[in-house]
């Protein structure tokens, strides 16, 4: 489609968007009416209500494939021991691991990540003279040099710290696209789209809408009139009542998983200090068998503390173990 005559204002199918996306002409309608939704009521969550920076990189570092619930009661806990940068940053790596692990918040390398990025900050090793100590970029190029924030997680604060950025790409924002405007199921259609519905300058609202509308309209199993959805008359799955949508890796189950063993190990090493291999064991495994052979074995349990070291977590001297501090 092309503009009017002599209108020289471009629309959405004009802009640099890739075979096979488009969107509809009434792109203003389609934005105030996601915008009004959200604002006039959506879920509560502590990390919405802010709008310090380091309040929100805990909260997506802490949402990575953890569900949003315990993040909750996590987020609150950790900023009520360590409520910014220079105190997370001042704090004992070890402790900070073992918060995370007592709290089941997924991989513990994270933990170490989140400690040294606030480290950065403390020491204004981000941002390079335009930035005092203790400062945060605001933008997601610059939020990209903390240690272990990658694009997501910077655009993610660059939005809701500082209005400051691009449209948010998560698996919900994908469905909606899918399902709404035909966006094919590949990663640069679905960028292209979401940066083109976004209105200049709502970087902070239309991210949380959007992907408020994919929580809890846009589920997987779709609740469009329950929901109020505001997309329903643009929407092309509600009028054909194909709701398929692209599959969505799952994360595997924590109980009995590597990720849980990992766990144990930190969290018997916070608690007991240093063991031997044979010790540790029994406190990792109710089954540990040194001498046979697989999962649960001595080579087992050399092989989980080796891929621990490797990360940082542990130090380990012939088959002795301790947490590297």
């Amino acid at each position: 489609m092309s503009t009017e005559e002599g209108d020289g204002e471009s629309t959405p199918t004009d802009r640099d968007l890739p075979d096979g996306v488009s969107l509809p002409e009434d792109l203003d309608a389609v934005q105030d009416a996601l915008l009004s939704w959200y604002r006039e009521d959506h879920r509560s969550f502590p990390w919405r209500e802010t709008t310090d920076p380091y309040a929100i990189l805990v909260s997506e570092v802490m949402s990575q494939q953890t569900q949003l619930s315990r993040v909750e009661t996590a987020w609150a806990a950790f900023l009520d021991r360590w409520p910014d940068a220079a105190a997370l940053a001042a704090a004992d790596r070890a402790d900070v691991v073992s918060f995370w692990t007592d709290h089941s918040l997924g991989y513990n390398n994270r933990a170490k990540y989140l400690h040294e990025a606030a480290r950065q900050v403390t020491e204004g090793e981000v941002g390079g003279d335009d930035l005092d100590p203790g400062e945060f970029p605001t933008d997601p190029e610059g939020l990209q040099d903390l240690h272990g924030v990658g694009p997501y997680t910077a655009n993610a604060v660059a939005s809701f710290a500082f209005n400051e950025g691009d449209a948010v790409v998560d698996t919900n924002v994908k469905r909606v696209c899918y399902r709404a405007f035909d966006v094919p199921d590949d990663d640069a259609a679905f960028e292209a789209a979401a940066n083109a519905l976004m209105p200049a300058g709502e970087s902070r609202d239309w991210n949380n809408a959007i992907m408020e509308l994919g929580g809890v309209a846009c589920e997987k199993t779709p609740s469009c009139d329950e929901a109020g959805c505001p997309w329903r008359q643009w929407c092309s799955a509600y009028h054909s009542g194909d709701f398929t949508a692209p599959d969505v890796p799952t994360q595997p189950p924590f109980e009995g998983s590597r990720r849980q063993k990992r766990a144990r190990v930190l969290s018997a090493l916070s608690e007991h200090g240093a063991q031997e291999l044979d010790e540790l064991g029994p406190r990792v495994r109710v089954d540990y068998a040194p001498e046979s052979d697989g999962d649960g074995s001595r080579e087992w349990l050399r092989d989980l503390v080796e891929d621990l070291a490797d990360d940082g977590l542990v130090a380990r001297e012939g088959d002795v173990v301790e947490l590297r501090s």
